[in-house]
């Protein structure tokens, strides 16, 4: 087996391999395409032809006070206060309502 004929086996091994990942590529665009239309008679069905105009809510009160110090354990303020509003982000809570007792860098 010489080398100009394990090129050629490489060469074609490699081009079988993307062949199958164009025509994989097509396979799952089309069902993707497919998935759209089937769903999109359905949503149209369900939504309602003139939404009811809905008065603007109140504003949510925002909780008094302080809940506290912390401890902050080989953390930067900065870090610290950056991890709080992130954790009252995901909870969907204002900080205030919140009471973090330390924060430690793993």
């Amino acid at each position: 087996m010489g080398i100009t004929e394990t090129l050629g086996y490489s060469i074609l091994g490699i081009a079988i391999v993307f062949l199958m990942l164009i025509i994989l590529m097509g396979i799952i665009v089309s069902m993707g395409k497919m998935m759209a239309k089937k769903s999109a008679p359905a949503a149209k069905a369900e939504a309602p032809a003139a939404p009811a105009p809905q008065a603007p809510a109140a504003p949510k009160e925002k909780a008094p006070g302080t809940a506290g110090s912390i401890d902050l354990h080989s953390v930067e303020p900065r870090t610290a206060a950056m991890i709080m509003a992130i954790v009252a982000d995901e909870m969907g809570k204002p900080l205030n309502e919140l009471r973090f007792i330390s924060i430690k860098e793993i």
